[in-house]
């Protein structure tokens, strides 16, 4: 008879209609029981319709009929929310206090850099007036589902992706709402879109400090910010103002900044020139009290790419050196909490032992 396990790995070929992931990538395999030669496998209805369920309750048996010792497969569905569904690691939202420094671009890079290293990755397109992640992916298609919630859009590299562009008549019609009607939208795409097991997703802000930023700083669970800048004086001292958001206001940790645009190499002698002056790297990873996790050249190859909806096909070194410094900053301040719970946890303890009620500050 074959495991438990092995019967999931044979769900991974199993592709919800109308996307291209897996049950397993979804995280819709919620109970897998075996007994005598009998599968049965419980599976989240969540965001599928009636005519998806029927089809998985045919496909599936017959996948998982193939493993040997298998004699009969049972198929049931169970009601169950996105928010039940979903496993998401980590929630990192890219963030700068002003427009045109390439924060997208940032947040496309920063997926793509975790992917090539092998985590699953969504992209949550919070730029409600102004997408452009799905055009720097070249996904168009727009999302199913059902009542019970929303599939995101895969990438050609597995990159789960929601914006308001793809559920859009048309990729350049407008939208024009006021802020509470952008707050909800954000706070659905966290809520009602399916994005099942996720190491990481992050976040496209839209720039500046107003309604949308501060919706999802109340209402995802941030593991933190990536503060975009580009070296002009002026951008400087507004992304300013979203690094004091951030850390003073909001209280939610800076894991990184990124300086776009910070140089361009001149082909025919490899010299650095400064286009819009010095670099501000330093400054601003001071400011931040955080790490530069990165400067990005002007480099028209990756603007094509971006343009033609082939951001994937970008390789750089700068991939790699990017999903380094995330992991790394991702992994210091999981470890700086986790010292603090288990000092808090010892502070406890000695207070107990000691006889002691812990005394709040006045």
């Amino acid at each position: 008879m074959p495991t438990e396990e092995q019967i999931r790995e044979s769900l991974e070929e199993v592709i919800v209609p109308g996307t291209t992931g897996s049950l397993v990538k979804f995280n819709l395999v919620r109970r897998v029981a075996i007994s005598d030669g009998k599968v049965d496998i419980s599976l989240a209805s969540t965001a599928l319709n009636s005519g998806t369920q029927d089809w998985l309750s045919t496909c599936v048996p017959d996948v998982v009929k193939r493993l040997p010792g298998v004699v009969d497969v049972e198929i049931s569905f169970e009601e169950a929310g996105c928010k039940d569904i979903n496993e998401i690691g980590s929630v990192i939202a890219v963030m700068s206090g002003k427009g045109g420094v390439g924060k997208s671009l940032v947040a496309g890079l920063a997926a793509l850099s975790l992917a090539h290293n092998g985590y699953e990755v969504g992209i949550l397109d919070a730029d409600i007036t102004g997408p452009s992640i799905p055009k720097m992916f070249g996904v168009s298609a727009h999302p199913v589902g059902s009542e019970t919630g929303i599939l995101p859009v895969l990438s050609r590299a597995g990159i789960k992706i929601m914006s308001t562009n793809l559920l859009l008549p048309r990729e350049d019609d407008v939208v024009i709402w006021r802020g509470p009607m952008i707050a909800k939208a954000i706070t659905q795409f966290w809520e009602e879109v399916l994005w099942g097991k996720l190491d990481c997703l992050i976040v496209d802000l839209p720039p500046g400090t107003a309604d949308a930023p501060l919706t999802v700083m109340q209402s995802l669970p941030l593991s933190g910010v990536i503060i975009v800048f580009s070296p002009q004086q002026l951008t400087a001292m507004v992304v300013r103002k979203a690094v004091r958001m951030a850390r003073e206001a909001m209280h939610i940790p800076i894991l990184g900044v990124v300086e776009n645009m910070s140089y361009l190499v001149l082909p025919e002698t490899g010299k650095k020139l400064d286009l819009f002056g010095k670099s501000r790297a330093d400054e601003m990873a001071e400011a931040a009290g955080a790490p530069l996790l990165a400067q990005i050249p002007v480099d028209p190859e990756l603007a094509r790419l971006c343009d033609d909806g082939h951001i994937e096909r970008y390789n750089s070194d700068l991939t790699n050196t990017l999903a380094d410094a995330l992991i790394q900053a991702v992994g210091a301040r999981r470890m700086r909490e986790a010292e603090g719970d288990e000092k808090t946890s010892l502070d406890s303890r000695q207070e107990s032992q000691e006889g002691k009620t812990p005394v709040e500050d006045p």
